[in-house]
């Protein structure tokens, strides 16, 4: 039986033998564990995001900000894991990040990036806003249009989750160093428990990725694999 690597050789390489000891001395990435009434939150998981395959060269004329391959091996251990969640009676969150065809929305954002006004990209009813098919939200669940990084920012999310008595965000989806990274900061902030399943998230820069995990389960959630997430939930059972 091979034995399965911990998410944390997903990003140790980045670090010195000197670095390592000091995560360890200093006493961050203790497992904060998580309650026992989660959420799932699905960050951004659009079509702008995940591109397709099938373009192949093409795909970054057509989907400029995509993932590629990171994201789209994202796809089936979400959708597992959404199967668990809903199978526990969990609440389901997506968000999309839309703007304004004319980026009148944008703020500060219109100043670090150029706005593209193309079906690929992230504009209002365009093709690249809609959620991939292959993690297309049911009955039942929620969806959140935000505009900013993190999925607390300009949204009633907190106020979901509170009505809700949710203690536990599992946070999936992209990217790992922006959106992720943004919603799991506030969560925490918040006082709400973050697990984030590594092979759940992605990012089109496999550095920022792997560096903005190391820094997640250093001082904020606990990274895990999905596997694990969904045993966690099989636990829950329905909730009330």
């Amino acid at each position: 039986m091979i034995e399965r690597r911990p998410p944390s050789s997903l990003w140790e390489h980045f670090l010195s033998p000197e670095e390592n000891e000091r995560v360890t001395r200093s006493g961050f990435a203790r497992r904060a564990g998580a309650g026992a009434r989660p959420a799932l939150l699905v960050i951004d998981v659009q079509k702008y995001m995940v591109g397709s395959a099938e373009l192949g060269d093409e795909e970054l004329a057509v989907y400029p900000s995509s993932c590629g391959a990171a994201g789209r091996l994202a796809l089936e251990p979400t959708g597992a894991l959404l199967g668990a969640a809903r199978r526990a009676g969990v609440p389901v969150v997506y968000t999309k990040f839309e703007l304004a065809t004319d980026g009148s929305d944008a703020g500060v954002y219109a100043r670090k990036r150029t706005l593209l006004p193309i079906e690929g990209w992230c504009l209002e009813g365009s093709l690249g806003a809609e959620i991939a098919d292959e993690v297309a939200p049911q009955k039942g669940d929620l969806i959140l249009v935000k505009k900013k990084p993190s999925a607390f920012a300009g949204t009633h999310l907190l106020q979901l989750l509170i009505d809700r008595g949710v203690d536990t965000v599992i946070v999936t989806g992209g990217s790992t160093s922006n959106c992720v990274r943004a919603t799991v900061v506030d969560a925490v902030s918040l006082n709400f428990r973050a697990l984030i399943p590594a092979d759940c998230v992605f990012d089109r820069f496999a550095a920022s990725h792997a560096i903005s995990l190391f820094d997640l389960d250093r001082q904020y959630g606990d990274v895990m694999w999905s596997e694990d997430v969904a045993a966690y939930l099989q636990g829950i059972g329905d909730i009330p």
